[in-house]
């Protein structure tokens, strides 16, 4: 049964900041790699704005459950910036604000491409929002997995403590794509034959397009690229392909085989 948006709506917040001592980072700092690593997710989660422009200029708008939840979404994506900016900052490294103003300034054309692609595609397909809805739903399983994997990458108490909490709310996220994505496939082989074939021609993780090619390699090595980070990968396309017509995919762990093989060759 999918989730409404009011569930989500009712328990919407910043995300919650108390008790995390930013302090601890300047004694223990992380490790360059988890700091490019962790840029990657800010400038994702500071982005998010963009991809709530691309979705309401298709048909989604004149759904109000979605434009509710899209609402919220946005509004905690935006906290998580925010607070993973504040520990880049304390490292002595742009913020959220500052790497947001610099990809925008560099993305401006891109973006209004995009959102043209977006508008046309919803114009000509009435299954546009279900494609929508699956999109992000593997972005949050791949968010989810991703955040997971810094924590046991980076083995700092704070960091863990800071992520486990922005997980908690990333995991209602997933809740509604998932919800409203195995609702819409259900009702259309229409809509399932059009998902696959998009998610298998264009999906790419969360982030590309956004930050340099070389980022995504070293996000999809660092995180997903050993043993346990390909078996992570693996689960992720395993629930993602329990949605109905979309059996078999294994996106996730395509993308990280693809980063660290381009990673190894740099």
């Amino acid at each position: 049964m999918p989730v409404s948006s009011h569930s989500i709506i009712g328990r919407s917040a910043r995300v919650d900041l108390e008790g995390i001592d930013f302090s601890s980072f300047e004694t223990q700092p992380l490790a360059p790699e988890t700091l490019r690593c962790l840029r990657y997710m800010c400038d994702v989660e500071s982005h998010t704005i963009c991809y709530l422009r691309e979705i309401l200029a298709t048909s989604a708008h004149r759904d109000p459950d979605i434009t509710a939840f899209l609402a919220c979404w946005n509004y905690e994506e935006f906290w998580h910036g925010e607070a993973l900016g504040q520990v880049l900052e304390l490292h002595r490294l742009p913020g959220s604000k500052e790497s947001a103003q610099d990809l925008r300034r560099e993305r401006k054309w891109r973006d209004e491409v995009r959102l043209l692609t977006f508008n046309i595609g919803s114009l000509i397909a009435d299954d546009f929002v279900a494609i929508q809805m699956c999109w992000g739903a593997i972005n949050e399983l791949t968010a989810q997995a991703a955040y997971a994997r810094m924590i046991a990458k980076a083995q700092h108490p704070e960091l863990s403590e800071l992520v486990r909490r922005v997980m908690k709310q990333e995991g209602r996220h997933l809740d509604f794509y998932e919800g409203e994505a195995r609702r819409r496939l259900s009702k259309s082989r229409r809509a399932q034959r059009l998902a696959r074939f998009a998610l298998t021609k264009f999906w790419a993780p969360v982030g590309s397009g956004v930050v340099s090619n070389s980022e995504v390699a070293h996000m999809a090595s660092y995180l997903f690229g050993d043993e346990e980070g390909l078996v992570a990968a693996q689960r992720v396309d395993r629930k993602f392909s329990r949605l109905p017509g979309l059996g078999g995919l294994t996106l996730l762990e395509t993308a990280a085989r693809h980063g660290t093989k381009a990673t190894a060759l740099r």
